[in-house]
């Protein structure tokens, strides 16, 4: 709940019994509510008594209904119906989750690797059916996934998400987990942006701590956007954290867009393909598509990707991301960036997403997105403690699937000749890319046995590290292409 402001009344509605206070944001209040016919538990999302307006309504119902059509969608939030109170206070019914959502978990719990896979793969195919109808959520955060009563993520909060013709009122956004071009004059936001979101979050996840905080060391939000444009991730520090699984999470975090994966299912497919590599089943990817025809439906790779019609899709395929201009600049708070929305008919809306590369059968073009989205409504974002347990689509029948063989084919060569040269109390790697295209980067992860191992991104093939007091010195080394696509790793290790 909000500190800043003590929370409204909760209003009576007629079928619907008040139970309790969930969470409080900058335009709203969210209450928990039991319905009477159908009986079930609901989480109610009021607008406060002095945001009621005229422009503000209408932006509440644009967001009822763009959430309507994303809702069907089994990890993102449903909405239940939206209304007006009798007291003039227009209200969505959604969902209620009662599991603390990750925001509340991750202070307080150890994520296993395998869970935090799941949940990227699974939000991943929210965040691109969100984009395919021209939706930017733009705050993607742990708070914003709630879990059903069946441990299923649901992303929720679209509240600052982009939309056309958005009032001139202030929305908030959360900084630590924000994207370097967030903080731009004027910001920008891409479907890259939402990737750079769900990564950070993962990373959050896995760390106990946001990805550019320093233990111990100054982290005000000047310093996290700082570290963000520079991109110095901080060390995740995890043993069980394979070097696979950092190297995609540091492409998505890229702090150039256009090095990251372009699409959500791109790097929900990394997400999977690190599944595989780690013999866990692979998590389906659902994406809804509206543009194919029932019997277009199909299960191309054993269930791995699911489309309502279902096609495979190559997470690397090469789809630009498209940009959208925001007007305002940035204020720079403790915890959430404050800026001004953009005026009527100043935001452009969001270019459809490029079609996959087609197969002979079953594929329909992509419709054109459509051009707007959502509203920001609540401010700083709504603290949710609970999620409601709807039914969920049941896994495809062979969900332990793995990646298709074709795809891991299209990795780039690993690095050769990696080698060590001992200089006092330093030792500097060198290697050798195979196949030097213009972008290349090279990810690599250093272990001593006297300290916390590093895993870190550079642009040219070497690196001076401190060496291993105990004698030996290893590294491993992967190829990252500008496209995300990442290598195996080369080990070297050195004497001395």
């Amino acid at each position: 709940m909000s500190p800043k402001r003590a929370p409204s009344a909760p209003p009576a509605l007629p079928g619907y019994d008040y139970v309790s206070l969930l969470g409080s944001g900058g335009f709203a209040d969210v209450f928990l509510y039991q319905q009477l016919l159908p009986s079930r538990q609901v989480a109610i999302k009021v607008l406060l008594p002095d945001a009621v307006n005229r422009e503000l309504i209408e932006n509440f119902r644009h967001e009822a209904n763009v959430m309507a059509q994303l809702s069907t969608h089994p990890s993102i939030v449903t909405i239940y119906g939206a209304a007006v109170a009798p007291d003039g206070r227009p209200f969505l019914a959604m969902e209620y989750c009662s599991k603390p959502n990750l925001g509340v978990r991750y202070r307080r719990d150890r994520f296993a690797v395998p869970e935090v896979l799941s949940l990227g793969v699974q939000i991943a195919g929210a965040v691109e059916t969100a984009h395919r109808a021209g939706i930017l959520h733009r705050d993607i955060k742990p708070a914003n996934i709630l879990v059903t009563a069946y441990n299923r993520p649901a992303l929720t909060d679209f509240g600052i998400a982009t939309s056309a013709g958005a009032a001139d009122d202030a929305s908030g956004m959360s900084i630590p987990w924000s994207p370097p071009e967030a903080f731009q004059d004027p910001p920008g936001s891409t479907p890259a942006s939402d990737v750079f979101s769900l990564a950070a979050t993962l990373w959050t996840l896995l760390a106990g701590r946001t990805p550019f905080e320093l233990p111990g060391g100054s982290n005000t939000s000047v310093d996290l956007i700082d570290r963000s444009q520079r991109g110095e991730i901080s060390p995740l520090a995890r043993h069980d954290v394979p070097p696979k699984l950092e190297a995609v999470l540091a492409s998505a975090m890229d702090p150039e867009p256009s090095r990251r994966y372009a699409t959500a299912v791109a790097f929900g497919r990394a997400l999977q393909q690190v599944e595989a590599e780690m013999a866990l089943p692979v998590t389906p990817l659902d994406v809804l598509d509206d543009s194919l025809e029932p019997d277009a439906v199909d299960e191309e790779d054993g269930g791995a990707t699911r489309i309502r019609g279902v096609v495979s899709i190559d997470p690397h395929a090469g789809e630009p991301a498209p940009s959208m201009a925001m007007a305002g600049g940035p204020d720079v708070g403790d915890a959430t960036l404050r800026r001004p929305r953009p005026g009527p008919g100043s935001a452009t809306p969001l270019a459809a997403a490029p079609e996959p590369q087609p197969r002979p059968s079953r594929r329909r073009a992509l419709a054109t997105a459509i051009g707007s989205a959502l509203v920001a409504l609540v401010g700083g974002g709504i603290v949710w403690m609970a999620v409601t347990a709807g039914s969920q689509p049941q896994p495809s029948a062979n969900p332990t699937q793995t990646v298709a063989a074709p795809q891991a084919a299209q990795r780039p060569p690993a690095p050769i000749a990696v080698t060590g040269q001992v200089t006092g109390e330093t030792v500097v790697f060198t290697w050798t890319n195979p196949q030097p295209q213009e972008g290349d980067a090279f990810q690599y992860r250093y272990e001593r046995s006297d300290a916390d191992p590093v895993t870190s991104t550079v642009p040219s093939p070497t690196v001076t590290l401190e060496r291993d007091a105990d004698g030996e010195s290893c590294i491993l080394v992967s190829l990252v292409r500008a496209d995300g696509r990442s290598s195996n790793d080369t080990k070297g290790c050195v004497d001395g």
